[in-house]
C-alpha cells in the first residue's frame, strides 16, 4: 500500500518537520530581530538595567527617620550582597553593610526597610530565608 501526498497534506513527519521547522525565514527562528537586536540581547540589556536596587517608601522613611545616609561605597556593597543572596536562592534577605542593618526583597531587588544595627532590638531579625554580611 503506497502513501499518496493529499492535497496540503504530507506523507511523513519528515516533510512537516522539513518544511515548517527548517526554514529559516519562519517567526520565532533563532536570527530573528527587533531593531537590529536578537531576543538574546534584548533580554541582556533589559536584566542589566534592572540590577540597581530600589528602595521602598517604607525603607526611604526609615533612612530619613534614622538620619542614615549611605555612601557611594556602603550602596555598592549593598547592591552586591543583594547580587550575592540572589545567586543563592534567597527571597527576603538580612544584609549587613558595616553597623547598617537592611531587609531586601530580593525577587523585586528592592529594600523594604533600613536600620542601625545598634537600634535593633535585641539583634533579633524575622521573616527572612538568608542573611548576606558584607
Amino acid at each position: 500500500m503506497a502513501i499518496n501526498k493529499i492535497q496540503n497534506q504530507f506523507a511523513s513527519i519528515e516533510q512537516v518537520t522539513d518544511q515548517y521547522l527548517n526554514s529559516p525565514s519562519k517567526v520565532g527562528a533563532s536570527n530573528t530581530t527587533v531593531n537590529g537586536l536578537t531576543f538574546e540581547e534584548i533580554l541582556k540589556q533589559k536584566t542589566e538595567s534592572t540590577k540597581e536596587l530600589k528602595f521602598s517608601k517604607h525603607a526611604e522613611n526609615r533612612l530619613n527617620d534614622r538620619n542614615i545616609q549611605l555612601s557611594d561605597s556602603q550602596l555598592s556593597r549593598l547592591n552586591s550582597g543583594a547580587m550575592k543572596a540572589m545567586e543563592k536562592g534567597i527571597n527576603e534577605s538580612l544584609v549587613m553593610v558595616d553597623s547598617l542593618a537592611f531587609i531586601v526583597n530580593v525577587p523585586n531587588n528592592t529594600v523594604i526597610t533600613a536600620m542601625d544595627s545598634t537600634e535593633a532590638n535585641e539583634n533579633v531579625y524575622t521573616n527572612i530565608d538568608g542573611a548576606v554580611i558584607i
